[in-house]
């Protein structure tokens, strides 16, 4: 087949988790024999134009076309959107895979010139902050309805957004998760050298952007009685007001670092040596850092949300979703509980790696498409 998938920002990136489901899908199909195209935004990192990467034409057989894209804040998904979609109403496509709600408002283009419509719907994303009010809102919500009444087949990552489609417009989807790899895990030695990480930390990896609730994680890992550090990984998104919140918050205790954006080995070592991997968030699509983290073998402590628990079940520790203190409890519990960890630990890499595997997930699209 001849594919085109577009909504992304860019690919090969880890600047957020539609890249890395876009990354895999595009990788994995061209590998079975597919012809597939992905429309890239220019303009740069969304962390900061030091992680640009070099222009491409051609990443592991998936072929790569950069659109023009206005840069500015919501204007950047918007103008990159529109293009992908123009372009790929006028090449010869069997199936034009659009990926997340924003972008999803230009499915009637490609529709129009007789495409096989896909969306994936990655999270509703007018639940984020950043999107919760003003032309933002209204867009997503417009991408949406588009999707609803123009795309040929929607995917959606859990029961709960299947739910709400069906509840909402009446419209049937098919739920089809995320995957992850089994890793290799490695030393630590980048990480000894770079943060003097060579005792057992917490980790927490994100997009540092409200809705993913750091600020809740300091305020009660500063109430935590211990000597284990805490790692915040991640850069910011049009959010440097909440990055600079976050580190007045850690201000004074040294226990707490940030490392900016991370990718690569450094990466790897960090979830290849984490005491606890936590994840705090408000809202989640289906949380890639969360399989990627259990996939290392990690213990970890999410909020109670339905997208975190769907992943976890009983292989993993919840605590009330905005409740510090009961955070800060459950913090204390497992830095005091080795064992209990351990248990955890133990289970969690076989039981996601089996559960969430990308050849299955690879194998379901290319069936709806079909």
């Amino acid at each position: 087949m001849r594919i085109a998938m577009l909504g992304h920002k860019r690919i090969p990136s880890r600047e957020g988790g539609v890249e890395i489901v876009v990354t895999e899908l595009a990788v994995k199909m061209a590998a079975r024999g597919h012809e597939v195209t992905c429309y890239n935004r220019s303009g740069h990192h969304v962390s900061g134009k030091e992680f640009d990467e070099k222009k491409m034409a051609e990443y592991k057989g998936v072929h790569l076309k950069y659109v023009p894209t206005i840069n500015g804040k919501g204007l950047a998904a918007v103008s990159s959107s529109f293009f992908a979609a123009l372009a790929s109403a006028f090449r010869k496509y069997d199936i034009v895979h659009i990926h997340a709600e924003g972008p999803a408002a230009m499915c009637w283009l490609p529709k129009l010139f007789g495409k096989r419509v896909i969306v994936t719907v990655h999270g509703l994303d007018w639940k984020r902050e950043k999107w919760a009010k003003g032309f933002g809102s209204r867009y997503i919500h417009f991408g949406e309805q588009c999707m609803v009444r123009y795309a040929d087949r929607i995917i959606v990552l859990n029961e709960g957004t299947k739910k709400y489609f069906r509840d909402t417009y009446g419209r049937g989807t098919t739920v089809i998760p995320n995957g992850v790899e089994r890793p290799v895990r490695r030393e630590a030695r980048l990480i000894r050298e770079e943060y003097g990480l060579d005792s057992p930390y917490l980790l927490s990896l994100s997009r540092l952007v409200p809705e993913k609730r750091a600020d809740l994680l300091i305020e009660a890992f500063r109430q935590v009685k211990t000597e284990k550090k805490l790692v915040i990984a991640g850069g910011s998104s049009d959010t440097d007001e909440y990055m600079n919140k976050l580190k007045k918050m850690a201000a004074g205790d040294d226990r707490i670092i940030f490392t900016g954006f991370v990718q690569g080995q450094m990466l790897e070592e960090l979830y290849s040596n984490a005491y606890l991997y936590v994840l705090p968030s408000d809202i989640e699509g289906m949380p890639l850092s969360l399989l990627e983290a259990m996939s290392y073998g990690n213990c970890c402590l999410t909020s109670d949300i339905a997208e975190c628990t769907e992943v976890v079940e009983d292989k993993g520790e919840l605590f009330r979703q905005g409740d510090a203190d009961d955070l800060r409890d459950k913090l204390q519990c497992l830095c005091d509980s080795p064992d209990r960890v351990k248990r955890y630990r133990d289970e969690a890499d076989d039981f996601i790696c089996s559960k969430y595997d990308w050849d299955d997930v690879v194998e379901k699209t290319l069936n709806l498409y079909r």
